[in-house]
């Protein structure tokens, strides 16, 4: 059985304690009930716990929750919130004993790696600080691979984090050995002697009318444009839904590659097209390839963020290897050149675009207004030798007209 599921916590053994997705609404039902039901404070008169005493606790986010009684030593107990996992010790003015809710099943369930050993037999403290981190309160996907002999038991299983196997990554961290490694040969997690490239965007066919952003203006005709089905998926092509379901699935997965971006190697091989991990100005990570050496002392690499198609210099410090499964799936930027109009041979403005003399700054500005933050759409018009595309306004006009009436450019049959 494969499913998601939320990591609530990883115990100091190492368990990892889920709640599938599917039991969210159901606990939360039952949190409500709890808290209609047991208001204040704890209880405050002496009273003799048990060890596995049925219980609620009041967290320290004031909110109650099941729990039991896992060690007594004095005024100070220790409990397990058994619908989430981990273990506190609470004063018992925090704590209410009752038999309400024992018949409902724990929400939590404790998990196991299969197949996977840690260093020393068990779960050093790093590692599980490790685990907790990448973790907790992400939803993962789990996939069942042996049942327990007692119900109480731990599930063994597979967990995959951004399509990344989490067994192979820590054999990888030299925190466990992992009977199957194959999934790291296979993600190629940390493989620099590959040649991998990037998928191309599959294109709606010409003459079809379809959403796009605008991502990276290169100059008032070459510009890099994604297909955008935020709108209504049920009135998209195939082409705009499989585009949409690539672009939610990359960003969970670039999310989870910037949690973990200190463990990948750096660059050694700065061969041109390289696919790779760019660190851009807001500090997040981001896909990328590699185009030229700029300064060789010290090395200054010219990289493009594919899936925006927007340009970055960056010391080698900032670029990582990419992996493999980030590989998957397609450039979301496709770049485009307008058809319809061409530079104004009698626009007199001086500030050029110093790559593009033959387009003026304004032009280049313009333009920017014209489709930064728009509803755009746009129709292929030919695929070969490059993509070009009519691109229209909000108001269905095409965004060239305004360049048109104010001098900047010319019609071009």
């Amino acid at each position: 059985k494969v499913f998601p599921a939320v990591v609530s916590c990883i115990g100091s053994d190492g368990t990892i304690y889920i709640i599938p997705k599917s039991f969210e609404t159901a606990l939360n039902k039952l949190m409500a009930e709890i808290q209609n039901t047991f208001k204040g404070l704890g209880l405050l008169i002496p009273y003799c716990w048990k060890k596995g005493e049925p219980c609620v606790v009041r967290g320290s986010d004031t909110v109650w929750y099941r729990a039991k009684i896992v060690e007594v030593s004095g005024s100070i107990l220790q409990v397990q919130y058994i619908d989430h996992g981990y273990i506190e010790s609470i004063p018992q003015c925090h704590l209410y004993p009752t038999a309400f809710y024992t018949g409902i099943p724990p929400f939590c369930i404790p998990c196991q790696l299969y197949k996977t050993l840690p260093i020393g037999n068990f779960w050093q403290q790093d590692a599980v600080d490790y685990l907790q981190e990448l973790l907790k309160n992400e939803e993962v996907e789990i996939h069942v691979e042996e049942l327990p002999d007692d119900p109480r038991g731990k599930l063994s299983i597979s967990l995959y984090f951004g399509g990344m196997s989490l067994s192979s990554f820590l054999a990888y961290q030299k925190y466990c050995v992992a009977e199957d490694c194959q999934d790291l040969q296979k993600l190629g997690v940390f493989e620099g002697d590959l040649s991998p490239t990037y998928l191309l965007q599959p294109l709606p066919v010409p003459g079809e009318i379809f959403p796009v952003t605008v991502t990276h203006l290169v100059s008032p005709k070459e510009l890099y444009i994604c297909l955008d089905s935020s709108g209504n998926l049920t009135k998209c092509s195939a082409t705009e839904r499989a585009a949409s379901c690539d672009s939610e699935s990359l960003k969970k997965a670039l999310k989870w590659c910037n949690k973990i971006v200190k463990t990948l190697p750096h660059l050694t091989n700065f061969r041109k097209e390289l696919p790779c991990l760019a660190e851009y100005v807001d500090g997040l990570w981001y896909r990328a390839k590699l185009l030229s050496i700029t300064q060789l002392v010290p090395i200054q690499i010219l990289v493009q963020f594919v899936d925006y198609g927007t340009y970055l210099v960056a010391p080698t410090s900032r670029l990582r290897h990419i992996p493999c499964h980030l590989l998957k799936y397609p450039v979301q930027a496709v770049r485009v050149l307008l058809a319809g109009f061409r530079p104004a041979p009698d626009d007199k403005n001086v500030e050029r675009i110093p790559y593009s003399p033959e387009w003026s700054l304004k032009a280049l500005w313009t333009m920017m207004d014209c489709v930064e933050g728009k509803h755009l759409s746009a129709s292929i018009l030919t695929v070969s030798p490059e993509v070009t595309i009519s691109l229209y306004g909000d108001d269905k006009n095409l965004v060239h007209l305004k360049l048109i009436e104010m001098g900047l450019a010319e019609l071009d049959e």
